[in-house]
């Protein structure tokens, strides 16, 4: 066995584990209270945004020790992190009080011109129109947005884990397939938009209109489901802080405007976060505290997963390739659940002559498949990041967020497969 082939392997052994060990982070948290003197260490693993940070590092530390400090720097710089770093910034900016605000108006507004209670009307525009906003702002802003308005609205009530759940599951189903209204916000049609020419009108013709109706369909039906509920719930704004003047908020939308137009350039838009950090530092009494931890740790999250998944492609790529259009449609969303959804498509975009059917299918599969984990779209542990306080023992429980993603996750299977 080659270097090169154990390095594979290894990697994808960790992968597997990484994997295991997001289902397990309740059992880490209970060795915290058997094992009081090492209880840091227990709690840090049980941290879900550290798992694939952490086995990352055992995979760099395995390869320094087998291969050396060059070979192991080598595949390092070799990674791709602008994702990571694109969403702590944009997780940063739009968790601000300023946008947060803005966007609280508008779905306030939208919901008045619903004919249904306030509070129902509420929640069904955080879970529809905000996921399909980012087709424009981005999915890890509109991600953020949406838990935000969520966590300081529905989720600040007294109402049901089952609540919860619902509306977890359909905001990272919603978000998933709610970028691909455009071929410039999504990252798994990011990957594949310039090499095969699919421009904003082609998306909206093959991908994104289908999108649209599964995200209506699914916070329709949640809200209908849980109509009851959600009348005992107050269906005015919750308390955002002190009122930001419109020049702060004007600026606050043009550096998130910036950052989102220039996502992959990094010099750039971690550039114009700083000077973003300056402003906010400059007016500080129309901001809540940033969320840096937040973002942070999902950056790692991902930036884990970047060095993980970098070893995963000899065994992802063929046996995508070894499906028909149909089946890879399918197969795409069931591995979208344990691997990052844009590194299923990145995949697909590197075979060459490839037919458009198939194409659709794996972008669409791809998509569909993005709220089952908290790993399979890069959002989703920005939500989770968020929203995870929220629920008994702070903690979201993969199993519990696999079966309410589940229904949402059937209707974008039939809005794609059936219309």
């Amino acid at each position: 066995m080659t270097d090169t082939s154990l390095i594979q392997w290894v990697g994808a052994g960790l992968f597997a584990v990484a994997l295991l060990h997001t289902f397990s982070t309740k059992f880490f948290e209970k060795l915290a209270h058997r094992q009081p003197e090492h209880a840091g260490i227990w709690h840090l693993l049980g941290e879900v945004e550290v798992v694939f940070g952490f086995w990352a590092m055992v995979l760099l530390v395995f390869m320094f020790a087998t291969q050396g400090k060059q070979a192991a720097v080598h595949y390092l710089d070799g990674r791709n992190f602008t994702e990571p770093m694109f969403v702590f910034a944009i997780m940063v900016m739009a968790g601000t009080r300023p946008i947060l605000q803005l966007a609280a108006r508008l779905v306030h507004l939208v919901a008045m011109l619903l004919p249904v209670p306030r509070s129902a009307a509420i929640f069904f525009v955080t879970l529809s129109l905000v996921p399909l906003l980012g087709s424009f702002i981005t999915e890890p802003a509109a991600m953020t947005l949406a838990a935000l308005l969520l966590r300081n609205g529905i989720y600040a009530a007294p109402v049901s884990e089952k609540l919860k759940y619902g509306a977890l599951g359909v905001l990272f189903v919603n978000v998933s397939i709610g970028g691909t209204l455009t071929n410039f916000a999504a990252p798994p049609v990011l990957m594949v938009a310039e090499a095969w020419n699919w421009n904003l009108a082609f998306m909206i013709e093959h991908i994104g209109d289908r999108a649209a109706l599964a995200v209506v369909v699914n916070a329709a039906v949640l809200t209908l489901l849980f109509r009851r509920e959600l009348a005992t719930v107050s269906g005015k704004a919750s308390a955002l802080g002190e009122m930001v003047p419109w020049p702060v908020m004007v600026v606050h939308v043009a550096f998130l405007a910036g950052v989102a137009a220039f996502s992959h350039h990094p010099p750039v838009f971690m550039g114009l976060f700083l000077f973003f950090l300056g402003f906010t530092h400059a007016y500080e009494r129309y901001q809540n505290p940033l969320l840096l931890r937040e973002a942070l740790m999902v950056a790692f999250f991902l930036a884990g997963l970047v060095v993980l998944g970098g070893l995963q492609s000899w065994w992802l790529q063929p046996l995508l390739m070894s499906m028909d259009a149909n089946a890879v449609y399918f197969g795409a969303t069931a591995l979208t659940a344990v691997t990052d959804n844009a590194a299923l498509t990145y995949l697909g975009s590197l075979v060459p002559g490839l037919s458009q059917e198939f194409k659709i299918a794996l972008v669409t599969g791809a998509v569909t498949g993005g709220g089952l984990t908290l790993i399979a779209n890069a959002p989703n542990p920005a939500g989770a990041a968020v929203l995870k306080g929220s629920f008994s023992q702070q903690a979201i429980q993969p199993l519990a967020l696999l079966l309410a993603a589940t229904p949402p996750t059937l209707v974008a299977i039939a809005a794609f497969r059936l219309f």
